[in-house]
């Protein structure tokens, strides 16, 4: 399975891998939303740059998105407001609305097709007892002096109760944007390089380097744009944030296509918006999210968001249907800055929670105005250094448990050796001998045997059936079931076992 954005420009572009060494300005790792729009400011500054991806541009988290360019993040400026005051708030809303100018400027600037279009957003709910919630982001947007209309009625199939609508957001085909970024940066002299798999970063007296395979990129700047940070202990990311699964689907409605972009605001989410399909409009539909690392079935992923779609729009077609992950801080506010007090001149943007598009511009400002010298007036908003993620204790207690859990608990319910217990085309742990060995078996019954035990942290992993895979419950690395690595924070592979 891919996403629309994926499928449809998947043929497009090519770039090398890394095969000699490198010595360059700024080393940017990944080659996501945040990865090339860091690497678009340096270059065209006339630092000499260079992005490693391990896979190819834009096939992570940015070409798995839904793909809205909005500043409204939910219900997030009430709680803003009441959490950090009116002026803290009032800068992660700048930040956020000169992300969308931004963005369109480099569409302009650099002739990019990439089908983006304004549309106004919504965030509505179909219960009464919500609506107070509604009118109390009203106020506080009215606080901020952004304009924002309560409303009754919408274009979406079903009544709602009320909605929050804010005019000139936007969307678009993030990969679309992404490999004219690529483009543009390779313009100003910039380097990029697929299929280049980072295993570590070395700091020198007054440089890094990054290493690659048998080579290196030597830098006195570092941008780890990974998604989730996969050095271990530097800056503790894996104690304050964790990553959160989410399903998409792409349908024909056979219906007339509505403006707009829709998000409701309670359990269970539900994203709407409507993207270009030659002569016609897709539906794109988004939800069904859980912690990444937890055994969901067909029914309970894309089947419950088929349901829904279903009974809006009897006659659709499902034409495309992926996952996605997003990473989420425990303060919904994103980590952007100095990626530990202990490696200077190495930067850092994550914890995006679902809102990527806005975030990673917002990100690649601050990091690129921090390579050049200048003064940003919103970096102290997303401070990566801020100690206030752990007063969230909720969220803290929550990610603790889950952590333990997958370190002590779940190792004591592992079965002794049954291999007649997985079934073909399924996986699962057993334990021979005191070790525990993930296995899955194909649909002719061939057996792939690994290490269950994540390389980043040492959590026991998770089968995920639906993309045959093996998941971390703590912080979202995936695996496929050779044990190749796919998601970050980890890197290597697993081990493998012979039967």
């Amino acid at each position: 399975m891919s996403s629309y954005w994926i499928n449809s420009t998947e043929n497009l572009e090519n770039y090398e891998n890394l095969s000699k060494n490198l010595k360059v300005d700024v080393c940017i790792i990944g080659a996501g939303m945040f990865g090339l729009t860091t690497g678009y400011y340096l270059a065209k500054s006339g630092q000499k740059v260079a992005i490693l991806d391990e896979d190819k541009i834009g096939m992570k988290a940015s070409g798995n998105t839904s793909a809205k360019i909005t500043f409204a993040h939910g219900l997030i400026y009430d709680y803003l407001i009441s959490s950090y005051g009116s002026d803290f708030a009032f800068d992660y809303l700048r930040a956020n609305k000169e992300a969308i100018s931004n963005i369109k400027k480099i569409i302009n600037k650099e002739n990019i097709d990439c089908d983006f279009e304004y549309q106004p957003n919504y965030i509505y709910t179909i219960e009464q007892s919500e609506v107070s919630k509604i009118h109390s982001e009203c106020k506080a947007l009215e606080t901020l002096h952004e304009p924002a209309e309560f409303v009754t009625s919408s274009a979406l199939p079903f009544k709602i109760a009320g909605a929050i609508k804010i005019d000139n957001q936007a969307q678009f085909h993030p990969r679309k944007y992404m490999l004219g970024l690529a483009n543009s940066i390779v313009k100003y002299g910039g380097q990029i390089f697929e299929n280049s798999q980072v295993q570590d970063i070395v700091k020198n007296v007054n440089d890094y380097d990054v290493l690659v395979n048998n080579f290196k990129v030597t830098a006195k700047y570092v941008v780890v744009a990974s998604h989730f940070p996969f050095p271990k202990f530097a800056g503790l990311y894996f104690s304050k944030m964790y990553q959160s699964t989410s399903y998409c689907l792409a349908l024909d409605t056979n219906s007339k296509a509505f403006d707009g972009m829709f998000i409701n605001v309670k359990e269970p989410i539900y994203s709407f918006r409507t993207a270009k399909f030659g002569d016609k409009r897709l539906l794109i539909l988004t939800g069904a999210g859980h912690k990444t690392g937890f055994s969901v079935t067909e029914a309970d992923s894309y089947g419950k968001l088929e349901s829904f779609a279903f009974k809006l729009f009897p006659n659709a077609n499902v034409l495309y249907k992926w996952n996605t992950r997003d990473a989420i801080s425990l303060d919904k506010i994103p980590y952007i800055g100095v990626l530990s007090g202990l490696m200077p001149n190495c930067f850092v943007g994550t914890g995006f929670n679902k809102w990527g598009m806005t975030s990673s511009n917002v990100a690649a400002n601050i990091v690129s105005d921090k390579i050049l010298g200048i003064n940003n007036n919103y970096a102290y908003v997303f401070n990566s250094s801020r100690m206030h993620p752990f007063k969230n204790f909720g969220e803290v207690k929550n990610m603790s448990s889950q952590v333990f859990k997958s370190f002590v608990s779940n190792r004591l319910q592992i079965p002794k050796e049954d291999l007649s217990a997985i079934q073909n085309d399924n996986g699962g742990i057993i334990n021979v001998d005191g070790t525990n060995i993930g296995i899955y078996k194909d649909s002719s019954g061939n057996i792939f045997a690994v290490n269950p035990t994540c390389t980043h942290l040492g959590c026991l992993l998770t089968w995920n059936n639906l993309d045959k895979t093996w998941d971390c419950p703590c912080h979202g690395s995936r695996f496929n079931f050779k044990g190749e690595n796919l998601y970050d924070p980890a890197f290597k592979n697993l081990e493998k076992f012979g039967l």
